[in-house]
C-alpha cells in the first residue's frame, strides 16, 4: 500500500511527552520532526530574582532522575562567578555523588527501558515475569547508587545536602565504609551487565558523528574538563556559546541546539567514551576488549553498552574515592556575593549540561541560561530517523514504527528536561 499513515499515541519506555513525525513520499523519507509538545517549565525565569544559595536546591527539582547534574552544573558556573575553589576532598566527594547518579540513571535505562528490545519483551514488567534474576540483580545494582546520593546528598531523589561550596553535612567515615561492601557486590553485576548486552545483537547502522564531551587531562569526566570533539573542538566551558546556539523550530517546545550554527552534534555516553577511553581504567579497557567494545564506536544502538561499561566504571571510581577519604576540616568553603557571569558543564548521564549565570553584587540571579543534553541532541536524533527509515524504509510498517521507537531509545531521552516522547506518526503519500 503506497498511501499510508502510522499512528502511535504513545512511545513507551522513555522519560516524557512528545511525539515523532515521519512522511513518506514516493518511497523515499521526506520528512521527519522530532517533536516536543510538553509545555515549557520556566526554570530559567524561576531563578532569576533568587540568591545564588537557593539556586542549587531549585536546580535539582528540574529532573528526579538526573537532579545531581543540575545541582553540580549550577554550581560549577556560580563557583566560576564567586573565584570559588573547594578542596581537593570536596572535589572528591562531587565525583562520589555523580557516580551515585550514574549508577542509578543508567542501570533504570539498560535494564527497565531499553534492554526489552534487544530481548524480546513489551516491557520490564514481562521481563520480569520469565527472568526475574535479571531484574533482581539490577535493582541491587540501582540501589547501591540509590545509596550513594541519599548518604551524601541527603535522600534519593532532589537531593538537598549539596551547596555552593561543598556539601552542608559530609556523613562520618564508618557511614562510606557501609557503602564500599555494598559496591563490591555492585561491580561484579555491572561486569555481569557489561557481558549482558554484549550478548544483544545490533542492527548494522554505522554513522559520522561529530562527538562531544568533557575532556580532563587525568580523568574519565564528571566535572571538570574542557569541551572537545573528534572533528577539532577544543574550547573551556566559557566559550560554550561563542559554538553553540539555541534556535527554535516551529514543531518543539524545547529549543534545539547546533554547532556553528548549522552543524548536529552528539552528546552523551558514547561521545564520552569515543573521547575518553584512554582515561578509563586498565581492567575496564580489557573487559571492553573482550567484548569487542574498543572505540571509535559510531553504532548508538551499541550506546547500551556504553552505559554498562561506565555503570562498572562509575562502582570502580565510587570504591576508589571511598577508600582514599579523608574528613576536610570544613564540609563547605565560604563564599561571598560577587556580581559577574559564571559558566559550568557537566556530564549528566546523557550528556553535558551546560549552564550560565548573571548574578549582581548582592548575590542576586538576573539571568539563567540552563541547555540540558537532550535538547542538544533532538537534531542528532532527527537525522538519525532520517537515515535509518531510509535504509530500512521496505520493512513491515509494524517493525518499522518499533525500530524507530527503538531508534529513539538509544539516546534515553529526558524529555521533561528538554522542556518528556510518545506519539509516533508515520505518513505514506
Amino acid at each position: 500500500m503506497k498511501n499510508k499513515t502510522i499512528k502511535v499515541d504513545y512511545l513507551a519506555r522513555v522519560e516524557g511527552e512528545g511525539s515523532l513525525l515521519v512522511k513518506i513520499k514516493n518511497n523515499k523519507v521526506s520528512e521527519v520532526e522530532f517533536k516536543i509538545f510538553e509545555p515549557p517549565r520556566f526554570f530559567e525565569a524561576f531563578l532569576r530574582g533568587r540568591h545564588f544559595t537557593e539556586v542549587p536546591d531549585i536546580t535539582a527539582r528540574i529532573c528526579g532522575i538526573c537532579p545531581v547534574a543540575y545541582q553540580m552544573s549550577s554550581i560549577h558556573a556560580l563557583e566560576n562567578i564567586l573565584q570559588v575553589k573547594p578542596d581537593r576532598q570536596i572535589r572528591e566527594l562531587r565525583r562520589l555523588l555523580y557516580c551515585g547518579e550514574w549508577i542509578e540513571s543508567h542501570v533504570l535505562h539498560i535494564y527497565m527501558l531499553h534492554a526489552p528490545d534487544f530481548l524480546g519483551y513489551e516491557d520490564a514488567i514481562q521481563l520480569a515475569g520469565t527472568s526475574p534474576e535479571i531484574v533482581n540483580k539490577a535493582l541491587q545494582l540501582k540501589k547501591a547508587g540509590n545509596d550513594i546520593v541519599n548518604l551524601l546528598g541527603g535522600r534519593e531523589i532532589h537531593p538537598i545536602n549539596v551547596r555552593v561550596g561543598g556539601f552542608y553535612k559530609i556523613p562520618s567515615k564508618q557511614e562510606f565504609n557501609k557503602l564500599a561492601e555494598k559496591l563490591k557486590r555492585a561491580q561484579d553485576i555491572a561486569i555481569e551487565t557489561v557481558r549482558l548486552t554484549s550478548s544483544f545483537t545490533f542492527p548494522e547502522f554505522e554513522q559520522d558523528y561529530e562527538f562531544v564531551a568533557l575532556k580532563h587531562p587525568e580523568e574519565y569526566p564528571f566535572n571538570e574538563g574542557k569541551l572537545v570533539s573528534n572533528k577539532g573542538l577544543n574550547i573551556t566551558v566559557n566559550e560554550y556559546e561563542n559554538y553553540f546556539r539555541e534556535e527554535h523550530v516551529r514543531h518543539s517546545n524545547a529549543l534545539q541546539s547546533t554547532k556553528n550554527n548549522d552543524g548536529i552534534y552528539f552528546v552523551g555516553p558514547l561521545a564520552r567514551y569515543n573521547l575518553n577511553f584512554d582515561k578509563l581504567p586498565d581492567s575496564i579497557k580489557e573487559l571492553a576488549k573482550e567484548v569487542n567494545m574498543l572505540p571509535p564506536c559510531n553504532n548508538p544502538f551499541k550506546s547500551i553498552m556504553v552505559r554498562a561499561i561506565e555503570t562498572l566504571y562509575a562502582c570502580q571510581e565510587a570504591q576508589r574515592i571511598i577508600e582514599q577519604f579523608e574528613m576536610p576540616e570544613k564540609p563547605f568553603v565560604d563564599t561571598q556575593p560577587r556580581e559577574g557571569t559564571g559558566y559550568g558543564c557537566t556530564e549528566a548521564p546523557r550528556g553535558i549540561l551546560y549552564h550560565k549565570y548573571r548574578m549582581d553584587a548582592n548575590g542576586i540571579v538576573q539571568e539563567a541560561k540552563i541547555v540540558p543534553p537532550t535538547s542538544q541532541n533532538q537534531k542528532q536524533i532527527e537525522s538519525d530517523l532520517f537515515s535509518f527509515v531510509s535504509k530500512n524504509i521496505n520493512l513491515p510498517t509494524d517493525e518499522l514504527t518499533w525500530k524507530c521507537e527503538q531508534t529513539v531509545r538509544n539516546y534515553d531521552p529526558c524529555i521533561s528536561c528538554a522542556t518528556h516522547f510518545l506519539k509516533l506518526n508515520f505518513v505514506r503519500e
